[in-house]
């Protein structure tokens, strides 16, 4: 796994390829049990800042780094790969316009592809430009009692 990489984006739901901004993102309701339901931390790392991913069951998420809030739709298989990742595809729909633990401003409208891998213990993800373990950054990290 690399480290976290500013230079790609700073919004880490981002830093993957951009798909475009008129793209069309169906929101994918999760079931209770999704993996992936919850508030999850990354410590940005050569930096006091720190990203939360609220990441909720029905299609939605809310992300605050440093200044910024924002609000995504996503769609997300259900199910991970046989390589054992979770494609995500997530769209920008709200955004404060104010800069991130890396100092950028996003767009509305933003679209990304990633690859989610979950560690076994459920408490931790690692965030993919594919379904390949070096290209990740993370760990993002469950927070309890959210």
């Amino acid at each position: 796994m690399k480290s976290y990489r500013p230079a790609l984006c700073a919004l880490s739901l981002t830093f993957a390829t951009m798909s475009g901004f008129a793209q069309e993102v169906t929101r994918t309701p999760l079931p209770g049990s999704h993996p992936l339901i919850g508030t999850w931390k990354l410590d940005v790392p050569g930096t006091q800042c720190f990203e939360l991913y609220d990441v909720r069951a029905d299609g939605t998420s809310h992300v605050v780094s440093g200044e910024q809030k924002a609000e995504s739709e996503f769609e997300i298989s259900l199910n991970p790969s046989p390589k054992g990742f979770y494609k995500w595809v997530d769209k920008i729909v709200k955004d404060n316009q104010k800069p991130d633990c890396m100092g950028s401003i996003m767009e509305v409208g933003h679209v990304a592809t990633n690859y989610i891998a979950i560690h076994r213990s459920g408490k931790m993800f690692l965030l993919c430009e594919k379904e390949d373990l070096d290209t990740c950054i993370g760990p993002f990290v469950l927070q309890l009692g959210t």
